[in-house]
């Protein structure tokens, strides 16, 4: 069986998922710092003959990780601002820059909310927040720290705080240390989106990203939660190549 693969190479994981036919198999996910070498195990491990590889890659330079995985497939598409898509998002600045991840969903999000002027926050190790108009254009975004990027922070440049995981339930005032870094990360991300969704009024709301559904159930406005946008994304041009 001829199969395709998707890939996500994020800032802390990599997600590996195979395609075929409109379908997605098991997620696979590694938090070691080669990515190269999981995808080539998760490839080694099927019997299935790989078509087209799609790589979404905001870790490393993505020459090593052509290189190695060319030789795997028929296709190799490494996306970044100048990779043809099926849909023209329609970049009015440079986009030289952007990343694969944010081209990725923003894609995803241009695709299933049609006609919709959307902000599309992705809760990673950073926090992107995404413009997508109702035209299906990507007008631009911006990037924050993400919730174990602010925890970590306060751990590495400070002398004493430790580090930590978010709470699951705490005050909105901290009587603890670790209260008050749970409260003050998650409020401060928590009042940031709200201050988002607020400025921009009539917007589709849309979380991805490792840590949506945290927020998703803390944040009333939310329209959509997924944490897999980039796949989706990557499984849109997966089709339009393969076609």
């Amino acid at each position: 069986m001829v199969t395709n693969l998707l890939v996500d190479i994020g800032n802390t994981n990599a997600k590996v998922v195979f395609y075929y036919n409109g379908t997605m198999g098991k997620l696979r996910r590694s938090n070691d710092k080669d990515a190269v070498a999981f995808i080539k195990s998760v490839i080694n491990s099927t019997e299935h003959e790989v078509n087209t590889i799609i790589v979404s890659n905001v870790r490393t330079p993505n020459g090593p990780v052509e290189e190695a995985l060319k030789p795997l497939c028929k296709q190799l598409i490494i996306l970044d601002y100048k990779t043809p898509l099926p849909v023209d998002l329609g970049y009015g600045f440079d986009a030289t820059e952007l990343g694969a991840d944010r081209i990725a969903a923003a894609l995803a999000v241009a695709c299933m909310f049609k006609g919709q002027d959307c902000i599309k926050f992705d809760f990673g190790t950073a926090l992107t927040i995404d413009f997508i108009d109702k035209n299906g254009h990507y007008l631009g975004g911006n990037i924050s720290l993400g919730m174990r990027s602010r925890f970590r922070a306060l751990n590495e440049f400070t002398g004493l705080l430790p580090f930590i995981e978010p709470e699951g339930e705490f005050p909105p005032v901290g009587v603890t240390t670790t209260g008050a870094m749970s409260a003050g990360v998650v409020f401060g991300l928590m009042f940031e989106v709200e201050g988002y969704i607020k400025r921009y009024p009539g917007h589709t709301i849309i979380f991805t990203g490792g840590d949506s559904f945290y927020f998703a159930k803390r944040i009333k406005n939310t329209v959509f939660a997924t944490q897999d946008m980039v796949l989706q994304g990557l499984a849109l041009i997966a089709d339009f190549y393969i076609k």
